[in-house]
């Protein structure tokens, strides 16, 4: 069989050796995957943070029972987590928006979608500005204690340094998901010592002084009433004062919807980390968020803690429990400086969690595609991240600095977005019968059909404390619809808009595209492992890459994943090949079935008018030890096999060396060895 030469493209300024193919090296953030441990990271950085605030804005409404409500909230948590990792074992962009959507239709997901981002808009805000409070507190008694003549003005203060934070998160989530994460980890590693160290330290205070554990009984403030004031109900039906109770407590389990943003990069095994990672946020936040909210009441001295530490309570811990006053202010400044660290972790959750949101809903076409252009260097939706940001920094100044108020507002988002999640994944049960990867428990078959009790009993308690919220907390009601109906404008008016404009490709994966003319391990960040090649040209035929991520699940090796772009004649020309729709929506499967496995992937457009030379060309310059095809739907296989070795005897100037052509279908796995 005759040789047929690769087309050469050369550009004025360089001359590439003969018979090299021009090559595309397609980049994405979504090509890197994390591991359990920094999945969870990012999300208690959101969780675990509410302990620095939740324990003042929950009493403030129900008086000094708030430690046991929030106690009760971080275990119904656990509960609504399952929810969550249902979800995402269903789909692997398991969020709101794509489950509501599954399970409702695109008008509720889009309502569902903007009462979310209600919530993430507010999740930054209310962390920095808390992390600015606990600042200022610690440098206005630093400047006490040094009878300085000035002190520094706590909200005003506290708002500059949330913008200031929020500016740090926005270059570190342009950077992307695996510098970010690094960062969770981090705050996560300071944050365990802190904690160790204040129950430690807390539990030898209860010790030699001893403490009553507080009361059951509610207090509910005028605040916590709001429209039901002056009602005697909640006096008289005492299941309604427990739920009011409740729904002041809610916001600490706020953080669940990024664990369903995160699991997209979550590594494999993708459920099992999941899980791992839902289990870690339980206890971690439990001990942290629940025992210290227990501890604060029962060390801090009521007058005070209520006057002087109710936006600053962990701050207050650290100055009550015993020990001389220089320890217990080094204490203080290490809990205020590790406070700073992760309420400062939240806001790159919120952002983090709200480009994905946002990302689901570009996707389906709901906001233009522009807003999904990869940055040209890290692969990063920057443009979305952008705008939420912009969104964060005028909420931080709009509240000037006012804890209570953003809290009050933050709930909002939080419970309606659970409340649609929840309704959503029971309508599924009955809607999609498909086998699970993991149910939430407690399921009864009657007669054949299955009856999620578990799901429809936490869909329950969420509606209730829904409702409740609505008519008790009137800022968030006020706030929170306005905010919701104008995003819920907003989504409507431009997937009306684009439906008509776009180009059909608002769900295609977006690539950063990187022209070269060098193809080895080192331009393409490979290390020593073994290298596959497992070539792609048809979407909807994908089996034998599905095979080749199932088997690097167990074995140690990169895949590689090219497509040639054939072009026929020997015409050179100075311009780079187009990466084109076909190409894309390619790689959009193929990103899609990398995602699903959590592995990582090399994607490269080849540019020949041979496929089986440039392919052979790859396999030679990255030293494979295996190309895996798909079955041809024309030859057989071993003709495929042939053709190919043709290819391999004009690459490879080691006529010793060997190399496994394997051809994949559903029913078979053919090996050649060449």
């Amino acid at each position: 069989m005759a040789l047929v030469q690769p087309i050469i493209r050369e550009k004025a300024t360089s001359q590439r050796s003969a018979g090299r193919p021009q090559v595309i090296v397609l980049t994405s953030a979504m090509l890197v995957f994390i591991s359990h441990w920094r999945a969870a990271a990012i999300v208690l950085c959101d969780m675990a943070s509410t302990v620095y605030y939740i324990g003042g804005i929950v009493e403030h409404a129900i008086g000094k029972a708030a430690p046991w409500y929030i106690g009760a909230v971080m275990l119904f948590a656990y509960a609504v987590r399952g929810v969550y990792i249902e979800s995402c074992a269903m789909f692997v962009r398991g969020g709101v928006y794509r489950v509501v959507k599954e399970a409702m239709g695109s008008t509720l997901a889009k309502l569902s979608v903007s009462a979310l981002m209600f919530d993430y808009v507010l999740t930054g805000p209310i962390s920095g500005v808390s992390a600015g409070q606990y600042i200022v507190g610690l440098l206005n008694e630093l400047f006490a204690v040094l009878h300085a003549p000035f002190t520094v003005p706590p909200d005003l203060g506290s708002v500059v340094i949330a913008v200031g934070i929020t500016l740090y998160f926005w270059h570190q989530n342009i950077l992307g998901i695996p510098e970010s994460s690094d960062k969770a980890m981090k705050i996560m590693a300071v944050t365990t010592v802190m904690v160790v160290v204040m129950m430690i330290w807390c539990g030898l205070t209860i010790w030699m002084r001893g403490a009553t554990l507080p009361p059951f009984e509610l207090q509910l403030s005028d605040d916590a009433l709001g429209w039901l004031n002056g009602s005697e109900w909640p006096k008289r039906i005492g299941a309604l004062g427990v739920a009011i109770a409740f729904g002041h407590s809610i916001l600490a389990m706020s953080g669940e919807e990024s664990l369903a943003q995160v699991n997209r990069e979550i590594a494999y095994p993708k459920v099992k980390n999941l899980t791992r990672a839902g289990f870690i946020i339980f206890l971690y936040s439990m001990l942290v968020t629940g025992v210290i909210s227990f501890f604060a009441v029962l060390i801090i001295p009521d007058e005070v803690r209520l006057n002087s530490y109710s936006d600053n309570l962990i701050g207050g811990l650290a100055m009550y429990v015993v020990g001389p006053l220089s320890v217990r202010l080094a204490l203080r400044a290490f809990v205020v400086f590790v406070g700073f660290l992760i309420l400062a972790g939240a806001v790159n959750t919120a952002i983090v969690g709200s480009n994905g949101v946002l990302n689901r809903v570009a996707e389906d076409g709901v906001l233009p595609d522009w807003f999904r252009h990869p940055h040209r260097r890290y692969g990063t939706s920057y443009r979305l991240i952008n705008l939420v940001v912009g969104l964060q920094i005028f909420t931080i100044i709009a509240s000037r600095g006012n804890v209570y108020a953003l809290g009050e507002a933050y709930a909002f988002g939080v419970v309606w977005s659970f409340v649609f999640k929840s309704l959503s994944m029971v309508v599924l049960r009955f809607k999609d019968r498909q086998p699970r990867a993991w149910k939430v428990p407690l399921n009864f078959h009657v007669r054949g059909v299955e009856i999620p009790v578990g799901l429809t009993l936490i869909f329950l308690v969420l509606l209730v404390v829904a409702l409740i919220n609505l008519v008790t907390k009137t800022v968030a009601t006020e706030w929170g619809i306005a905010f919701t109906i104008i995003f819920f404008a907003v989504f409507a008016l431009t997937e009306k808009y684009w439906s008509h404009r776009g180009d059909g490709s608002h769900h295609l994966e977006k690539f950063n595209v990187n022209y070269t003319p060098e193809l080895d391990r080192q331009h393409l960040r490979l290390g020593r492992r073994p290298c596959r090649i497992v070539p792609v040209r048809d979407p909807g035929n994908l089996h034998h890459l599905d095979q080749a991520l199932k088997e690097s699940e167990h074995e140690d090796i990169d895949l590689v994943v090219p497509t040639v772009k054939v072009e026929t004649g020997m015409a050179a020309n100075d311009e780079n090949p187009r990466f084109t729709t076909e190409e894309q929506n390619i790689f959009t499967a193929v990103v899609n079935l990398a995602e699903a496995h959590g592995k990582t992937i090399v994607p490269l457009v080849i540019t020949s008018n041979d496929a089986l030379f440039a392919i052979a060309r790859t396999a030679q310059e990255l030293e494979a030890e295996q190309i895996v095809m798909g079955r041809s739907a024309k030859f057989p296989p071993e003709f495929q096999a042939e053709s190919f070795a043709l290819r391999w005897g004009q690459v490879e100037p080691d006529g010793g060396r060997e190399i496994v052509v394997r051809v994949v279908s559903e029913r078979e796995d053919l090996r050649f060895t060449i």
